[in-house]
């Protein structure tokens, strides 16, 4: 039979249920009837009220860790941002460490360089212009005259005797007010060129042309071969449209 030891039979029961009380005391409640139920149950034994899931992970035991210790929560976004200003603060605190290495170490190779800054001037070379000897001009010679190609004083007129022939057509220019000024512009500008024998012919003179045109040509020839010999030349002269034409009073 054994004997109790004194003063002690009434404290050994309660030290051994006081981690069950513990664990009671962590379980969660119903919130309709208050009964602790596990963290898992579904239902609650009590009253059957169907009990609210908690959610598992990071967040959500650092959220019931806040609300246990602050009373209040302020949302899952606090962590995130509280991740965010960390990084910042670290990414912060080492460029300013690398800045101040940085700059130590420069200050320190400048100090113990050996070497004296260098620096150098260079003079330019003075140039004295020599003077050739012998004889020296002064004053400027007038410079030549530019010569101009000599034109024509007259243009080619179209042989009164001859009753038909060919020629090379250049342009065919209406016959208004001011067209027989501006033909013979035409026709200067072709001799400028470098064309031989240009001249006008009034079309209305003429039974072969089309009355009411000032004809610009080139030329005065006896057959059509001829004539269009001269074509090739009008042609590369920068007439393209050039083309022969039998002329016929």
């Amino acid at each position: 039979m054994s004997v109790s030891p004194p003063g002690g039979g009434g404290e050994a029961p309660e030290a051994a249920d006081a981690p069950q009380r513990v664990a009671a005391a962590e379980r969660p409640e119903c919130p309709r009837c208050g009964t602790t139920h596990e963290p898992n149950q579904e239902y609650c034994l009590e009253c059957g009220l169907r009990l609210p899931v908690e959610a598992s992970g990071l967040i959500p035991r650092l959220s019931r860790a806040w609300r246990s210790r602050l009373g209040w929560y302020p949302g899952d976004w606090v962590w995130p941002s509280l991740l965010a200003l960390l990084i910042a603060a670290l990414a912060g605190i080492g460029a300013a460490a690398f800045v101040s290495h940085d700059e130590k170490r420069a200050g320190y190779v400048t100090a113990t360089s050996p070497f004296e800054p260098v620096t150098s001037a260079i003079t330019a070379a003075e140039h004295t212009p020599t003077v050739p000897s012998g004889s020296t001009q002064t004053g400027t010679q007038p410079s030549p005259p530019q010569q101009t190609p000599a034109l024509n004083q007259a243009l080619k007129v179209w042989p009164a005797d001859r009753q038909s022939g060919w020629t090379v057509v250049l342009q065919s220019l209406p016959a208004t007010t001011n067209g027989r000024a501006f033909a013979v512009a035409q026709a200067r500008a072709a001799e400028h060129s470098g064309l031989q024998d240009v001249g006008i012919i009034d079309s209305s003179k003429y039974s072969s042309l089309h009355p009411g045109y000032y004809v610009l040509f080139s030329g005065v020839y006896t057959s059509f071969d001829d004539a269009n010999t001269g074509v090739t030349d009008a042609r590369s002269h920068g007439y393209p449209r050039a083309y022969p034409k039998r002329i016929t009073r």
